[in-house]
């Protein structure tokens, strides 16, 4: 059977696109679909064999980081993993339908089939059930013959009956296989189309992050600016009231100065009348 990857591969020419598809950033390879198939299926047994949580499908996607998410190309998130599991269910079960079809004659040779069948082979075989054909076949229209005639020929009719039944036995798996790769067809649009979704959602998420670190970037510009306004005032201000208190001292220092130079003076005067009040006294004193 071919490589698993082939479930992912771009659609051919021939096929409804009207344009060629690129090949995907986020093709998986069997090394990382193998250690993705282990973890999903310790975590599902170790649930009683239900359903995976987020926080569950967050741990079987840092253990396949772990081993393969070296670079940002191969670095899977919750997302793409569940969605891959959905992808190797679908796979499953076509090849289960194909090996079921067969009564045991074909096997398959898909690598992951022995896993897959051991960990959900037994839920696949309860919710099925008698299959209807996929496809409906086109029947010839055959005349119904008149009584007389359907007397005379019984053996006839219930020939082409038998034969009619034994056709649609032989074509059955070739339509029922014909329906699989019709709906694999449908599940890998549809898993691009997620896939296309979800890198969307994560370029909205990243865009929305920048666009929220910019205009923090511009809040914190206008707080710097803002700060550097109240700062000059303050500086300012500060400068102002230096200048007042040094023309207040040097305007008291003045003031205190000519205070001292008054009292000099008084006190020179005061001494010179005392001088000349003595010597006035002795004056008479001798006279």
């Amino acid at each position: 059977m071919a490589d698993f990857q082939d479930s992912l591969a771009p659609p051919s020419s021939g096929s409804n696109h009207s344009r060629s598809m690129p090949v995907r950033e986020d093709c998986w390879t069997e090394e990382a679909t193998s250690t993705l198939v282990d973890a999903w299926g310790r975590r599902y047994l170790e649930l009683n064999r239900g359903n995976l949580r987020q926080k569950d499908w967050q741990d079987v996607a840092d253990a396949v980081n772990a081993l393969h998410g070296h670079t940002k190309k191969t670095h899977r998130t919750d997302v793409q993993c569940k969605n891959r599991i959905d992808t190797i269910k679908k796979k499953y079960k076509i090849e289960k339908a194909r090996v079921s079809s067969s009564n045991g004659i074909v096997s398959s040779s898909w690598p992951f089939f022995e896993r897959l069948d051991a960990l959900i082979g037994s839920n696949f075989s309860a919710k099925k059930s008698s299959p209807s054909p996929p496809v409906a076949l086109p029947l010839s229209y055959r005349k119904p013959p008149s009584p007389a005639t359907a007397m005379a020929l019984p053996q006839k009719r219930s020939a082409g009956t038998v034969l009619d039944d034994g056709y649609f036995r032989r074509n059955y798996s070739a339509m029922a296989a014909a329906a699989a790769a019709a709906e694999a067809g449908e599940d890998e649009d549809e898993e691009e189309e997620e896939n296309e979704e979800d890198e969307e959602r994560v370029s909205e998420v990243e865009e929305g992050e920048r666009e929220r670190e910019r205009e923090g970037m511009r809040r914190l510009a206008k707080a710097i600016e803002r700060f550097g306004e109240v700062y000059k005032r303050v500086e300012g201000e500060k400068l102002r009231q230096i200048v007042d208190l040094e023309k207040q001292r040097m305007q008291f220092a003045k003031d205190l100065e000519v205070q001292r130079m008054q009292m000099f003076m008084d006190t020179q005067v005061q001494l010179e009348r005392i001088k000349r009040g003595t010597r006035s006294g002795s004056n008479d004193m001798y006279s």
